[in-house]
């Protein structure tokens, strides 16, 4: 059984260096998951990390030492697990987040379920993220909008845009087969990397669509490193397929894509 474990900065962590973690929250992440040493669009993970790093702290972050701190966390591990690398600065203040400009970096390792992974039940809820484009620890309105589904009898919430647009998922990019293929909806959202990755096999478009239209496709599927190509089986009380050609070909597509090496 895979225990949760964390460095810092290559070392065993020191609690009094998280106080600043926890009480401000201000950081990145990226999650990824490793399967035999191996990680599906790794170097995508680290163009992220240090893009992210870039904007949230204003530092260089080298990609080089964060791939040396995961591998050497996870060197022992065997099979699958989700490594997940946040980015901090465990100096910073609450009154002056200016002043952080050194990046730390916290590896930290949790078990992960087997892929395919069952359909998910979704409500939708009007929601959008803080600088979407960044994934970043500001992940209160995103998780309190999964608490009210979760209460309502839903496994997660799918987020609707002030325009009344279909956006993204809590920690999940959506996607949806149409008549005309696979169709991802055009708005502010993260730029996931299993979204990237399945965007390089096969045909796809990006539009904007509404509820009602998403509601309205032929089926629609939650992406994200964790879960892979995951199906909806339900947006509100609209049933969704779960079982579809376009659908089977995508999760194939993305189990098939190589890992690179930690």
């Amino acid at each position: 059984m895979l225990m949760n474990m964390a460095t810092l900065n290559g070392r065993s962590v020191d609690p009094d260096a998280l106080l600043a973690l926890a009480l401000t929250n201000f950081g990145h992440f990226t999650s990824m998951r490793v399967d035999d040493q191996h990680v599906r669009g790794l170097s995508l993970h680290l163009e992220r990390l240090v893009r992210d790093c870039k904007t949230v702290l204003g530092a260089d972050l080298d990609p080089d030492r964060v791939r040396n701190y995961v591998r050497e966390t996870v060197s022992d591990r065997a099979g699958s697990f989700v490594a997940r690398v946040t980015i901090f600065d465990p100096t910073v203040e609450m009154g002056r987040p200016d002043k952080a400009t050194t990046p730390s970096v916290l590896v930290t390792v949790r078990p992960t379920g087997d892929l395919p992974m069952p359909p998910l039940r979704v409500k939708s809820a009007p929601y959008e993220r803080d600088l979407a484009e960044v994934k970043h620890l500001g992940l209160f309105g995103a998780l309190h909008t999964r608490r009210a589904a979760l209460l309502d009898g839903y496994d997660d919430a799918l987020f609707v845009g002030p325009d009344g647009h279909v956006s993204e998922g809590v920690t999940w990019n959506v996607g949806f087969i149409g008549e005309n293929g696979i169709v991802w909806p055009q708005a502010d959202v993260l730029p996931g990397v299993t979204l990237a990755l399945l965007q390089q096999t096969g045909q796809h478009h990006t539009t904007p669509l509404t509820l009602t239209q998403a509601k309205g496709m032929q089926a629609a599927f939650a992406t994200n490193t964790s879960i892979g190509v995951r199906a909806i089986s339900t947006i509100d009380d609209a049933p969704m397929a779960t079982e579809h050609p376009l659908l089977t070909q995508l999760r194939d597509a993305y189990l098939a894509i190589p890992g690179e090496r930690l």
